[in-house]
């Protein structure tokens, strides 16, 4: 779309149109709700992961790998610049750069640590998911972990047998990405791969338990009648659904089948679909 600019003033005539006073004010409220918003997506200050955290003020931890590179060669930080460092289970610290060498930086906690405990719901995620193309895995566990699932558990079934070990230490990689992302402190579990006739201790352990069933109950309606809770176990089939007797079996084990609509559903679909409606009516109980 073209945009008329006055030559004189080098501005869009659309701006000179408008009286002065209303536009500052929509600049700054513009402005004001950038950066409402970049404070809650991103935090103050970058963030990044280390297994080690320093307890007290003026610990130093050596930070080398990954971590290390987009650090210093992707965000161009360098000494005195502050960041936090967080170890995936709760516990985070402000700090600085204090030096960089070839192989790595020092970092230096500028304040004491502090933990976190979990609040959020705790739902695990046991997923057929081994087979699909096209980064549609990635994806999966990506908004698995920004909803704030507790752990994903890749299911080996008849219709999705395997999954890879590069794929594996590649979804990895895409969990501590993602919980970076969304400013979790508590990074989602990746669980080695598990076979479907594995799965009845978990369900059973389970308080709650739900498999997503073509044709059952609407998640819905089955919440409605059932207690809420704060954490649970959700199955998720592959591509061409479960086999009856593997469905017989997992229900069998405890879990309750629950619909997801009257369409047909990709693996990723059902499984954020049902993760999401959880998550949220788990939190509709504070």
């Amino acid at each position: 779309m073209a945009i008329a600019v006055n030559k004189m003033t080098k501005m869009p005539s659309f701006f000179q149109k408008q009286p002065w006073r209303k536009l500052k004010t929509s600049i700054n409220v513009l402005r004001a709700f950038s950066t409402d918003y970049s404070n809650q997506s991103r935090g103050s200050l970058p963030r990044f992961f280390s297994p080690t955290i320093p307890s007290s003020k003026g610990g130093v931890v050596r930070v080398q790998g990954d971590e290390f590179w987009h650090m210093t060669k992707v965000l161009r930080l360098g000494v005195n610049d502050r960041i936090e460092l967080f170890n995936g289970k709760g516990c985070l610290v402000e700090g600085a750069i204090e030096k960089v060498d070839r192989s790595g930086l020092d970092f230096v906690a500028v304040r004491d640590s502090v933990v976190v405990h979990p609040r959020e719901p705790q739902w695990d995620v046991f997923a057929a998911f081994g087979t699909l193309k096209g980064g549609r895995a990635d994806w999966l566990v990506e908004k698995c972990t920004e909803l704030g699932a507790s752990s994903i558990t890749p299911l080996l079934t008849e219709r999705s047998p395997l999954i890879s070990e590069n794929r594996v230490d590649r979804l990895q990689r895409v969990v501590l990405a993602a919980t970076k992302q969304c400013q979790r402190l508590h990074e989602m579990t990746l669980n080695p791969p598990m076979k479907i006739h594995s799965i009845a201790p978990a369900v059973a352990r389970s308080k709650l338990s739900f498999v997503a069933a073509a044709e059952a109950t609407p998640i819905i309606s089955t919440l409605k009648s059932s207690v809420i809770e704060a954490r649970g176990t959700l199955i998720i089939g592959p591509e061409g659904d479960f086999t009856e007797e593997e469905l017989r079996m997992i229900k069998e084990a405890g879990a309750t089948a629950v619909g997801l609509g009257p369409h047909r559903l990709r693996v990723e679909t059902a499984t954020i679909a049902l993760l999401a409606t959880l998550i949220m009516w788990s939190d509709s109980q504070q």
